[in-house]
């Protein structure tokens, strides 16, 4: 999904972090910023004014305040009106210059918002360009608990009812921290990797667990005991051990394979459920077999080297 962010939502959120005034054409705050990819090829999200390749931000600093004021009266009026008519465009930002009149009223003609900073235009849109590409990033929701283990981000997921919460609940009480129960949000901002938050950020501290109701993980288990992101490293899968399961487990190896999130592979196993079995302790295993293997250890063949050179040795 690629997520839509309304100029006047933009405003809002970035009007402190980088002192944006409204100048006019504030009537066209419902304008949709939306990614390059999404219906424009080629267009950048923020940059210097520019008519060849429209900005879906176009950030006019001192050399274009001067470009447009060196031109004749014609000339400014036609690059004024192809300025502020321009469908792809959604907010234009004056930086730290004087305010013309006839940008004023092109802005409140066309209902394209105007803005103003006290800030250099390359901060603008260095600032500008890290927060569109984060807001903007495209996401997807999936069920699950998502904890941090050993400093690597696992999500674990399973049917409902099979214990995520409680494996998460002693996950915790071992010292690791929490990310985000039930609705964990996975953003794609950067191109290898996935980011995984809380749905809901304002209830990142809260833990259901069946029994037990609302827990509130900050005040019971402490500040370090939640953080508000990370990247998802790979994916615990639950499953309940069946008989017929039981038949088709390979013991020697785990049950591993991927998931495609978002256009990315992520690194899946599978630990089954059965009663005696502590999750916990295998979860932290996983964890400690998949750091192994990011570093191109391989135990499975290990042990069949030293079994085979075993057998060599005594058929000797």
């Amino acid at each position: 999904m690629n997520p839509t962010l309304t100029t006047s939502e933009l405003v809002d959120r970035q009007q402190q972090a980088l002192q944006l005034h409204w100048i006019a054409g504030k009537a066209g705050g419902d304008r949709s910023l939306e990614p390059p990819s999404a219906k424009y090829p080629g267009m950048a999200l923020v940059g210097h004014l520019n008519y060849v390749h429209r900005n879906r931000v176009q950030v006019i600093g001192q050399t274009e305040l001067e470009y447009l004021r060196g031109l004749d009266p014609a000339q400014r009026q036609q690059a004024v009106q192809d300025l502020f008519q321009c469908a792809s465009t959604s907010l234009v930002i004056l930086c730290k210059q004087e305010i013309d009149d006839d940008l004023v009223e092109a802005a409140d003609q066309h209902r394209l918002p105007f803005c103003r900073s006290d800030l250099p235009s390359p901060v603008i849109i260095d600032a500008l360009q890290a927060f569109l590409t984060r807001a903007l990033a495209p996401r997807e929701t999936v069920h699950g608990v998502f904890i941090e283990v050993m400093g690597i981000g696992v999500l674990i997921t399973g049917e409902a009812g099979i214990g995520k919460s409680e494996l998460a609940l002693e996950l915790l009480s071992r010292g690791h921290r929490m990310i985000a129960d039930d609705a964990v949000e996975l953003v794609r901002s950067d191109p290898e990797y996935l980011v995984g938050q809380s749905l809901r950020h304002e209830l990142l501290e809260y833990l259901e667990v069946r029994g037990l109701g609302i827990i509130d993980v900050r005040t019971m288990f402490g500040e370090t005991a939640v953080r508000h992101k990370k990247n998802i490293h790979f994916i615990i899968r639950l499953e309940r051990l069946t008989e017929e399961r039981l038949s088709k487990v390979d013991r020697l190896q785990a049950e591993t394979g991927s998931r495609t999130i978002l256009g990315l592979s992520i690194p899946e196993v599978v630990l089954y459920v059965a009663p005696g079995r502590n999750l916990a302790v295998l979860v932290e295993a996983a964890t400690r077999s998949h750091i192994l293997r990011m570093w191109g250890m391989n135990p499975m063949e290990e042990f069949l080297e030293k079994h085979h050179a075993l057998i060599k040795k005594e058929q000797e």
